[in-house]
């Protein structure tokens, strides 16, 4: 398959294309706009929502489902969220259909909703709607809700993961008595997003605070993390949002004090979406296929017979039948593929190509040596090991994979982030790509000035690095600190 998929130097966005349809990790539905997710594709997502969860629950969260269809009016009592939002929504008129002899369907004129839905594209309306009703006391807070869902935008230019009309999700909606609360759970979600991303996905980020035009309609300040990816462009890799008291005047949502007075809640919402499978994509992968950082492979190890007949196959069977034991009992995913309709060759191939971090070879020789033919993919490296304590081998391997590819974006990342002082030197080193650290007055009609001359918008302002003041690049004007520029997607 290597042989099929475009190189990266000629055609990043084929590239990218070809290796998510050709690793079978999800391909384009007959709905305009939406993917189907592959069983390969939906076990990387699965780990990921697997690890989550559980650093959700850590933090005190608990999960719930909400409706997937939201009142038109409830979109409508938070301005700035409706305008952030209106241009992408779905929305359902009717409730039936009826036969039609000349169109097989059509739709009911007689089954028009008296008030029509939205398909939920964020759950803020209809989830602080309900908060009304479960809000009543300061012993109630905080209220610390998760829903693993789907929602819908309706994209006019999709791509497979990072961009499509329906995605899966997560969404955390938390409410506090105070706003110090509040931005503390902010902040603490962002934690949690980064650690994920740097100790799971091996994919260094950035945290930082988006500007007001980047940020979640709605919100008082969006915090953000951000990457990049191996072509120079960021992607925001997940948000979390101090929404303030917006949607809790919007709703009604009070609660009563110690001392017996009557408040708004103060909120947050946050989120991650399948995105960060096109994030794990394009930060690892290579000319040869997917690489995918083991704490989140499907397949960890994958074992590779090579037998002549059935009876060598049963005896490397058992003569691999204790380290696949060790290796499981370490918690580490083993396939034995004994599939004799497939040839060695072609089973390296297809494991390389769908990105499985280790790959053990065995023959009739591997037996009487007491060894096998261990390769990695991160490195394309092969090596024999002795059997005897293979299991500890392979367990320490996974572990240097891990470290390996997080250590491989980072210099990536860091080779790609520079300063610039001037505005003609970011012009110039921003046709190169990666983050470029800029001095920037503040102001929304300078960022909207670099955007439409450069297509190159805030990333974030950076909570962490050089909080040197200086002058902005465009304008000469004062500037507090570098802020983040690049081209994203």
């Amino acid at each position: 398959m290597a042989d099929q998929l475009t190189k990266r130097a000629d055609d990043y966005a084929k590239w990218y294309n070809d290796l998510v349809l050709k690793a079978d990790l999800a391909e384009h539905s007959d709905v305009r706009g939406c993917m189907v997710i592959k069983p390969h594709g939906y076990a990387i997502w699965e780990k990921m929502q697997r690890a989550l969860d559980d650093m959700f629950k850590e933090t005190g969260h608990t999960n719930a489902y909400f409706p997937l269809f939201i009142p038109k009016s409830y979109l409508a009592k938070e301005a700035s969220h409706v305008e952030g939002f209106a241009k992408e929504c779905a929305v359902v008129t009717h409730y039936r259909l009826k036969s039609d002899p000349e169109h097989g369907v059509v739709v009911d004129p007689e089954a028009k909703l008296e008030e029509e839905l939205i398909v939920r594209p964020t759950s803020e309306t209809i989830i602080w709607n309900t908060y009304r009703g479960w809000i009543k006391s300061y012993r109630d807070l905080p209220l610390l809700i998760n829903q693993w869902a789907n929602v819908v935008r309706w994209e006019m230019r999709t791509r497979l993961f990072l961009r499509t009309a329906e995605f899966l999700w997560q969404e955390g909606h938390t409410a506090h008595a105070t706003k110090e609360e509040a931005i503390e759970e902010t902040r603490r979600m962002l934690d949690v997003y980064a650690r994920f991303a740097e100790e799971w996905l091996a994919m260094p980020v950035i945290k930082g605070v988006k500007s007001a035009s980047e940020r979640f309609a709605g919100a008082e300040d969006t915090y953000c993390i951000e990457a990049l990816m191996q072509d120079g462009k960021a992607l925001q890799a997940g948000t979390s949002h101090f929404l303030g008291q917006n949607f809790a005047k919007a709703f009604d949502v009070l609660f009563t004090t110690k001392e017996n007075k009557q408040e708004h809640v103060w909120a947050t919402s946050w989120g991650v979406s399948t995105r960060l499978m096109g994030a794990l994509i394009m930060t690892h992968s290579d000319d040869n296929g997917l690489v995918l950082p083991p704490k989140l492979a499907p397949i960890q190890v994958a074992m590779v017979p090579i037998a002549k007949n059935a009876e060598q196959l049963d005896a490397i069977r058992a003569y691999v039948r204790p380290t696949i034991d060790a290796l499981r009992a370490k918690g580490v995913t083993v396939k034995f593929d004994d599939d004799d309709t497939k040839k060695p060759g072609w089973k390296f191939a297809e494991y390389e190509f769908k990105g499985c971090p280790v790959r053990i070879a065995i023959g009739p020789r591997d037996m009487e040596n007491g060894t096998v033919e261990v390769a990695r993919r991160d490195t394309m490296e092969k090596q024999v090991m002795q059997i005897t304590d293979i299991a500890e081998k392979v367990e320490h391997l996974l572990l240097a994979i891990q470290d390996n590819l997080y250590q491989k974006a980072l210099a990536m990342r860091e080779a790609g982030t520079r300063a610039v002082n001037s505005y003609d030197e970011f012009k110039t080193e921003i046709e190169k790509g990666g983050f470029l650290l800029a001095h920037w007055d503040g102001t929304p009609e300078t960022e909207a000035l670099v955007k439409d001359e450069t297509k190159a918008t805030i990333r974030c302002i950076p909570m962490d690095g050089d909080s040197t003041p200086g002058t902005c690049m465009v304008t000469g004007k004062p500037s507090q600190r570098r802020v983040i520029f690049a081209r994203a997607y």
